[in-house]
């Protein structure tokens, strides 16, 4: 594979931005079984500081060269196997570097049912073709009479054949395949229209009813909402090149006719010309426009999982509310008001459920219940889950707390999204046996303000609720993207060895679900890790696992204090010679930046750990264990605003900001409908891409816009200019408000007859294969 991996190396490192020895290191490491935040973290003198973006770049990177490699093999075996391998055909396939093209070059020589053109060489009218292809001056109409005989009729049946075999000629040329889907590229128009009489069951898709625009800037989150439209059988999709070109020839045409010196110049070239256009026609556009959309879904796809694992990042760090005891509140109105106490560490205290609302209406036993709660476990901290009744609980809870007197806990509403997938999950029913499922949605409300990463990791990350159009994506990149973010997250903020459950361990690096289980059994049957080099005691965890984990898990006032920082064990003399250095006890100059920040970083420099993990290690010591996560803050609620009637036009309001999409961000203002903040609305300035601007969990100010009660629609602006507000474009509204209906299931298309015709019926069928 060391053979392989130079080939690779120099292709990956200039698409990365990085030598091609690093990659190739880099590449040796992961193949190793190394992990991106171990290598990240604790190899960069071995890749030359390759940071965690680049490494997951050049592992899927590597991922699709593999395959693409492995293809190549294939195809080269298969043409050999037939005789038919030439020096230039192999020098074309040695130098493909994508799978298009590869499968292009394949085209001619792949195995195939029988077709049109193989019928007519077996009627004998292979010569045919061939004489009009070398004599371009003769008419196609008297070569053919020769061949009518058996069964070729007449000379109509002898000329189609001809055509059929001139045809596949021209559609398997890989040159000529490239340039037509290259100029398709540029060219292309993507077109969506209403199936007539979905107008009314389709109207959140009306933006769309009559719409066009170039294939090649068509942003993804657009193509995935006509996507969808078109798979609940409102809309059909149709990609158009040339349609509006009035000369008689078509560019396509004549790139075809160009192909194969086809001019106009005698009879046979003027029937090779026509040829040339029902190919083109019956069958290069259609095979072309399923590509193109293809690869449309495929970069609307891309760029929908990269917004949704930004979201989920920004989710997963965002602020902790810290150990303090918190009181979760699952508001619900007919079925109760649950209610979990959790201490500081997220141990269960208490549940109960009060009925605040219609039919028992008990709102002074809810609010004496609560408040004597609140006194009994000293509870600092409330999280109302944003769900139906968020704002009616809050209001209960407000008028309570003001009836309090002393210190007040703090009230936060906060996503309750994958609250109700865990508490059925199996470890919930693991941790909670004896709990119901509906209490268990408190205990994760309250625990998810605590620490929204520790608790957001028992969810699957894709029920979250911060992606765009997350049903209609590939499952497989989806998965594979969100649990690279979930593995990033948890090892940038590290865990506590003692306290950190089973599905948060699964996460560290090296570690998986059965070695985390077999952690926290240890840690149950034997007490707490006194000391990092303890985990060589757990089952099965031996020292490559302990390599790549150790330095992630903290055991904080432990036997080592180096234990509760993000130094690695096999660093520990370095750091104790840097201690050595300041002539003080490790736990003194443990935080003390001044001492360190003196010493010269160079002299530590040793055979195994050059300048970059010292200085890392030195300013760990500085800032021990510090989280990167920014500090605990609460958007305020206006009062008074508690639905969407309750908004008019040009109210300041303050809002958390729940997903950010390519097309602007939404915010929860407390009205139970999030309000979008179109991109062109985020500044005073012109922002290309939101997350410039802002991030999942962000705390702003917005102004109202527009109110479409109707169609629930908020419009927000955050610019500050005090100008005139321009008005959102329809169509990008028109996708916030698909948006919120991804993540409902898609229909499952049972019909065979597919809206759009052919190329919608293939697209289906290209789409049951993926």
């Amino acid at each position: 594979m060391s053979a392989d991996n130079a080939r690779l190396a120099p292709l990956i490192a200039s698409e990365i931005n990085a030598r091609a020895e690093q990659v190739t290191a880099a590449i040796a490491l992961l193949d190793e079984g190394a992990t991106v935040p171990f290598i990240s973290r604790y190899r960069k003198e071995v890749t030359g500081g390759l940071d965690d973006t680049q490494l997951r770049t050049l592992a899927e990177r590597l991922s699709y060269l593999r395959e693409l490699n492995a293809r190549r093999a294939s195809i080269t075996e298969s043409i050999n196997g037939q005789g038919k391998m030439t020096d230039d055909l192999l020098r074309k396939i040695v130098s493909a570097t994508t799978k298009a093209e590869l499968e292009d070059l394949y085209l001619p020589y792949k195995p195939k049912r029988r077709t049109r053109a193989e019928i007519a060489r077996e009627r004998g009218l292979g010569p045919l073709a061939q004489a009009i292809w070398d004599n371009r001056s003769a008419d196609p109409t008297t070569l053919a009479q020769s061949y009518v005989q058996g069964e070729v009729a007449d000379v109509k049946a002898a000329l189609e054949g001809a055509r059929d075999i001139v045809a596949e000629t021209m559609t398997e040329n890989a040159d000529l395949l490239g340039r037509l889907r290259d100029y398709m590229r540029r060219n292309a128009t993507f077109r969506a229209k209403v199936v007539e009489g979905k107008q009314a069951a389709g109207e959140k898709f009306s933006d769309y009813f009559d719409h066009s625009e170039k294939w090649a800037t068509v942003p993804g989150h657009r193509a995935l909402a006509m996507l969808r439209g078109w798979n609940e059988e409102v809309l059909t999709l149709t990609i158009d090149v040339d349609a509006d070109d009035p000369s008689p020839v078509k560019p396509a045409q004549r790139t075809i006719a160009n192909a194969f010196d086809i001019r106009s110049g005698g009879p046979a070239d003027a029937w090779l010309m026509e040829v040339a256009g029902w190919t083109w026609r019956v069958k290069l556009s259609m095979s072309l426009s399923l590509d193109l959309m293809r690869e449309l879904r495929e970069r609307s796809e891309e760029e929908a999982i990269h917004v949704f694992a930004r979201n989920l990042k920004d989710l997963l760090l965002a602020a902790p509310a810290g150990s303090r005891a918190t009181m979760g509140l699952d508001p619900g109105i007919r079925t109760g008001v649950k209610v979990a106490i959790i201490d500081g560490t997220g141990k269960l205290l208490e549940t109960t459920t009060v009925y605040p609302f219609p039919p028992k209406n008990d709102i002074r036993g809810t609010q004496a219940e609560l408040a004597s709660l609140i006194k009994k476990h000293n509870v600092e901290l409330i999280s109302i889950g944003n769900g139906t009744g968020s704002r009616e609980t809050e209001r209960l809870v407000a008028d309570m707390l003001g009836q309090l007197t002393g210190a007040k806990p703090t009230k936060v509403i906060v996503s309750e999204a994958g609250a109700s997938i865990y508490s059925a999950s199996a470890s919930a029913a693991a941790e909670f046996p004896n709990l119901d499922v509906t209490l268990r949605g408190a205990v994760s409300i309250a625990r998810r303000l605590q620490d929204p990463l520790a608790e957001l990791v028992k969810i699957e990350p894709k029920s979250i609720g911060v992606g765009q159009y997350q049903h209609d994506v590939d499952q497989g990149k989806l998965s594979r993207s969100l649990d690279a973010v979930v593995e990033d997250a948890v090892n940038a903020v590290g865990v506590d060895l003692n306290t950190a459950s089973a599905p948060l361990l699964s996460r560290v690096s090296g570690l998986g679900a059965s070695i985390a289980d077999a952690i926290v059994l240890h840690r149950d049957q034997t007490g707490p890790f006194a000391s990092r080099k303890e985990l060589l005691k757990v089952p099965r965890l031996g020292q490559r696992t302990f390599e790549q984990c150790a330095g992630f898990l903290r055991i904080p006032n432990g036997k080592e204090p180096l234990d509760s920082s993000s130094v690695h064990p096999e660093a520990y003399g370095v750091a104790k010679k840097i201690v050595a250095a300041c002539g003080r006890d490790l736990r003194s100059v443990m935080g003390d930046s001044a001492a360190l920040k003196s010493l010269d970083p160079k002299q530590f420099i040793d055979e195994q750990f050059g300048l970059p993990t010292v200085k890392d290690i030195i300013a760990e010591l500085e800032k021990p264990g510090r989280d990167p996560r920014p500090s605990f803050k609460t958007a305020t609620f206006a009062d008074g605003v508690d639905e969407i009637t309750d908004l008019k036009p040009g109210m300041l309001l303050e809002g958390t900001v729940t997903n950010v999409a390519a097309f602007g961000a939404f915010v929860d203002i407390g009205v139970h409908q999030d309000g979008l903040v179109h991109v062109s609305q985020l500044a005073d300035r012109f922002i290309k891409d939101p997350h410039e601007v802002v991030k999942a969990g962000d705390v702003v100010k917005v102004r109202v816009v527009e109110v479409d009660v109707k169609r629930k629609r908020i419009g927000l602006t955050m610019r500050k200019d005090g100008g005139e507000v321009a008005p959102q474009p329809m169509r990008e509204k028109g996708n916030a408000n698909a948006m919120r209906h991804a993540s409902a299931k898609p229909q499952t298309r049972t019909e065979t007859a597919q809206p759009g015709g052919a190329l919608a019926a293939a697209l289906a069928e290209a789409m049951k294969k993926r």
